[in-house]
């Protein structure tokens, strides 16, 4: 009922999963990874376990195809199982049980497989291998492609309900979520694949902002107005705008960077911007000196325009 894929970018290290079923919330179920250790995947009539134990032993140092033996060994449901994991090195193991409703299988390829049931058509699997490999770009990028290659090969029998996606980094740390790069779920939409490309988008889009929070220089006392750790973060939040064109937070923090640097009139054309399309900008704003991240006498906070 849901095609798949898991894979490790050479390149990066990074790790990934990504799902398309009719079924609701497939992400709750399908999806699994951890950050230098492994990503799995479990669909057919799934066994959720494959994902929280699959990635315990590939943690404890088994490879994916030791670690997804053991499982299916233990499992007097694995013909109708369909699991593929891949590990931080990159090896590959993916079991269809011989009970899996037709169309069925899988392909595995170079770090990445692809497996599907109740298919409209047994060239699903690959296809979407296919589509990874000539793909271009950052890992969720290319693990949507693949997703859109098998719904152009007639996807899964019953429609589509349910999409999802998670990316995980290459470094191995007692905080792995410290390390998840992309997590998002579409639980229930009539066009999830497009609904979860709006959304990786945003996800790269917000990105660009938390990098600008991590940096530090919303906190810093005083800014120089022209530094080049300043116009990075404008140039940061600027390009993150351009993708969330109805979400005017990265206008506000440019709009507060340029007040705290003493750059008034570029701040209050910032704040407008964002005051237009929601006029809590302004309130929120007024709040911000009582945590010290703005002096209570900054020009902005006296603006009417």
């Amino acid at each position: 009922m849901t095609y798949s894929i898991v894979a490790r970018d050479p390149d990066t290290g990074q790790l990934g999963a990504a799902v398309q079923s009719h079924y609701f919330g497939t992400g709750r179920v399908v999806t699994w990874a951890e950050a230098g250790v492994g990503a799995v995947v479990t669909q057919s009539v799934p066994e959720i376990a494959y994902g929280p134990h699959g990635l315990d032993r590939m943690r404890d140092g088994l490879d994916a195809s030791a670690s997804l033996a053991q499982l299916v060994a233990v499992d007097p449901g694995e013909a109708v199982r369909q699991v593929a994991m891949v590990d931080s090195s990159g090896k590959v193991a993916v079991h269809t049980g011989a009970g899996c409703v037709s169309r069925a299988g899988h392909l595995v390829g170079d770090q990445v497989s692809a497996q599907a049931n109740m298919m409209a058509k047994d060239t699903v699997w690959s296809a979407m291998v296919d589509t990874y490999a000539a793909a271009t770009g950052d890992l969720a990028g290319r693990l949507l492609a693949a997703l859109e290659a098998a719904e152009g090969e007639g996807g899964d029998l019953r429609g589509k309900q349910s999409a999802a996606i998670v990316v995980v980094d290459a470094e191995r740390t007692d905080r792995p979520w410290d390390h998840r790069l992309v997590d998002l779920r579409v639980d229930d939409h009539p066009q999830p694949l497009v609904e979860l490309r709006r959304l990786i988008d945003y996800n790269r889009a917000f990105t660009l902002v938390s990098s600008v929070f991590g940096s530090g220089i919303l906190f810093a006392p005083e800014l120089d107005p022209q530094s080049a750790e300043l116009e990075q973060a404008l140039r940061a939040l600027g390009t993150a705008q351009e993708t969330l064109t109805d979400n005017f937070e990265p206008t506000f923090w440019q709009a507060f960077l340029l007040a705290k640097s003493g750059r008034t009139d570029e701040a209050r054309n910032q704040l407008k911007l964002a005051a237009d399309h929601h006029a809590g900008w302004r309130e929120f704003l007024t709040r911000l000196p009582a945590s010290g991240l703005i002096a209570a006498d900054n020009p902005l906070l006296a603006t009417e325009g």
